[in-house]
């Protein structure tokens, strides 16, 4: 990026806030980026008479007052393309995983581009993730926008991990992964995983992690969707676009709005809420030449669904899979909880015949198994019908077989990871609902791959 002579000086700074005066006739507007010693951003907020009003998007350490600054002619833009691929970049487009500059060519302004109407569009179909409980409840759609909804400590980000390496192993395309408001410990360790996986080579990771300024981590979606947007829009490349925190990213703009001033709306969030998220959101889609297929974790604030921001972003979601915490609790991984989690696939007539059939009989016996778990919680399994006792069981069944090892757990639970086809786990499910495995003890069922790992 290059930046013009003309400078100002530094007047005073208010916390986040900086105070520029300037004396050129050509004045920066709102929204154009100004630097001062080579490493300290700010952008511009308010252009008035006397002063700029500008918001520090750096480390506060070293900016002080006197000092000069310029204007850069591109705004804040970041490296694209290939070049990218295997890299950890910031929103500044900075190399952050210590191999050296990027040789970029081609840089894109993290502002949205808007694509001609004509153009929006694309092919629907099942995207596979190899993920039983995904697949069968709520399969995702490529070009769709996907939530992995739930708490802290229920497994959002390793499930989010899982499908990285899953997807972008057996796909063709590339992987965009922006890491917003999350642990420095976290993005390491995913890091590690897709390097150690081998699909490192076709990821992007743009981050700014929870000790960033707000402001930054604020553009950081912004940042990654741009470079999602040159391989879907210059390179015709599909592209799985992951974002790991959507909350994080309101949280940031929250925390933005509160430095600007701005009074606060419901549960004391911004007053922006919805134009924050559609700012990002609504860059994230297909074209008639190739797809962005985006999917979150979504942070549930004390475990709260009804939280105004969550029920803000699940507004602007295809498909939601809730992870549930007594799931965890009872070491049943995925977490995933099968009763609140939907997609839209099933209403787009997107499955097979079959699976909608056995979907649908599946949702119908989960049912009537949390109205029967209560019962027995009191009273005892014995004091069930013959017939629901075989509900009770088979819905037993479904519930243990949907549990599945992880490749990017291996290390950890000891069990290798395995990678199930939604052909096999509708057929194996199928199966469960029809009673071949009425004979088989219900813990045969967790932790296997298909229904041929018993009979081996």
């Amino acid at each position: 990026m290059t930046t013009k002579k003309i400078s100002g000086k530094i007047r005073s700074v208010y916390g986040q806030i900086v105070e520029v005066t300037w004396d050129e006739s050509s004045v920066p507007q709102a929204g154009e980026i100004l630097v001062a010693e080579d490493n300290i951003f700010l952008e511009v907020l308010y252009s008035g008479r006397e002063y700029l009003s500008c918001i520090n998007l750096s480390d506060s350490a070293g900016i002080a007052r006197g000092l000069p600054v310029r204007i850069f002619e591109s705004g804040l833009a970041v490296p694209v393309g290939d070049v990218v691929l295997g890299r950890i970049i910031n929103m500044f487009g900075q190399a952050q995983d210590q191999k050296g500059n990027i040789p970029a060519k081609f840089f894109k302004p993290i502002n949205k581009k808007d694509v001609l109407l004509e153009k929006v569009g694309g092919k629907q179909e099942i995207l596979e993730t190899g993920v039983k409980a995904i697949d069968f409840l709520s399969p995702f759609v490529r070009g769709g926008k996907i939530g992995f909804l739930g708490g802290a400590g229920v497994g959002k980000t390793i499930l989010l991990t899982e499908i990285i390496y899953n997807v972008t192993k057996k796909h063709t395309g590339v992987a965009v992964f922006a890491g917003v408001g999350e642990r420095v410990r976290e993005g390491q360790e995913l890091y590690q995983r897709l390097s150690e996986s081998g699909v490192l080579a076709k990821t992007a990771l743009i981050v700014g992690q929870m000790d960033e300024n707000p402001v930054v981590r604020f553009r950081v979606g912004l940042a990654a969707a741009a470079v999602a947007e040159h391989f879907r829009d210059e390179e015709k490349k599909d592209v799985l676009f992951f974002l790991d925190n959507m909350f994080r990213y309101v949280q940031a703009g929250n925390e933005v709005g509160t430095l600007l001033g701005a009074t606060p709306s419901e549960q004391g969030y911004q007053a922006t809420l919805y134009s924050d998220i559609a700012a990002l959101e609504d860059r994230l889609f297909s074209t008639t030449d190739a797809a962005i297929t985006s999917i979150q974790t979504i942070f549930l604030p004390a475990d709260d669904v009804e939280d105004a921001a969550v029920v803000a972003i699940m507004s602007f979601l295809d498909s939601i899979v809730v992870l549930s915490r007594t799931a965890s609790q009872k070491g049943l991984y995925p977490s995933i909880d099968l009763t609140l989690t939907s997609g839209s696939s099933l209403s787009r007539n997107l499955m097979t015949p079959q699976h909608r059939e056995i979907l649908i009989e599946f949702q119908k016996l989960i049912e009537l198994y949390n109205r029967l778990a209560h019962i027995v919680a009191i009273v005892g399994e014995q004091e069930l019908s013959p017939a629901d006792q075989t509900s009770y069981h088979r819905a037993k069944k479904v519930i243990y077989y949907l549990t599945q090892p992880f490749f990017t757990t291996e290390a950890q639970t000891g069990r290798p990871g395995v990678y199930v086809s939604i052909t096999n786990t509708v057929s194996d499910v199928a199966d469960i609902l029809l009673g071949k495995l009425d004979k088989v003890a219900d813990e045969k069922l967790l932790y296997i791959g298909t229904l041929n790992d018993i009979k081996e």
